[in-house]
């Protein structure tokens, strides 16, 4: 057999090979379909959640909570005005979430310290250190997550979306929160001060 005859036979086995093998597994398609339905979902709520406008009233024992909470918040935010606006604001928007003010106060605890204009080192910004991309996925690119409503609103809205996710499962929404799932660092340091800082006794 000459030559240029055997490398067309070899060319020929080699593309029918080609042929009738099975085409490539894509792999994580499954997951990176659920991850982007995950996101639009996030995000519709995230731009209803925005755009809300009710105005809320606090309730008389929203107040026994707000004086019990401003003692504890002492030593995080020393004058007394700030201190119970922010407390409102975020009984509010935990409120409002369907989310236990007490958690709200110990995520943004280890979050940001109570730092309303602390940036990550990821960029996530303010107090519930919300990833700025965010403004603009909704459609609110000029809003501010330095802004106390906003990122409170924002942050409890993501923190929910992410329990109902999870079924109820605090330790995996906390972890997902963080961008931490299946590790457990992040949950057991809110978990921590839930119970020592926050919760009442």
């Amino acid at each position: 057999m000459n030559k240029h005859l055997f490398h067309k036979k070899l060319f020929i086995i080699a593309v029918s090979a080609l042929l009738t093998a099975s085409p490539p597994v894509i792999a994580n398609e499954n997951t990176i379909t659920e991850k982007q339905k995950s996101h639009d979902e996030l995000r519709l709520l995230l731009t209803q959640a925005i755009k809300d406008s009710n105005s809320f009233t606090d309730r008389y024992d929203a107040e026994v909570w707000l004086i019990d909470m401003s003692n504890r918040l002492k030593g995080k935010i020393k004058n007394p005005e700030k201190r119970l606006n922010l407390l409102r604001l975020i009984h509010q928007e935990a409120s409002r979430a369907k989310l236990h003010p007490e958690l709200v106060l110990a995520v943004i605890d280890v979050e940001s310290n109570f730092d309303r204009f602390a940036i990550s080192k990821a960029g996530a910004q303010g107090l519930m250190q919300v990833m700025p991309f965010w403004l603009k996925e909704i459609g609110q690119p000029r809003d501010s997550l330095f802004n106390v409503r906003t990122n409170l609103r924002m942050g409890c809205t993501i923190l929910k979306f992410y329990l109902n996710k999870e079924k109820g499962d605090l330790t995996r929404a906390l972890a997902r929160y963080n961008g931490s799932l299946g590790r457990f660092k992040y949950p057991n340091k809110v978990f921590k001060l839930l119970n020592k800082r926050w919760y009442k006794q």
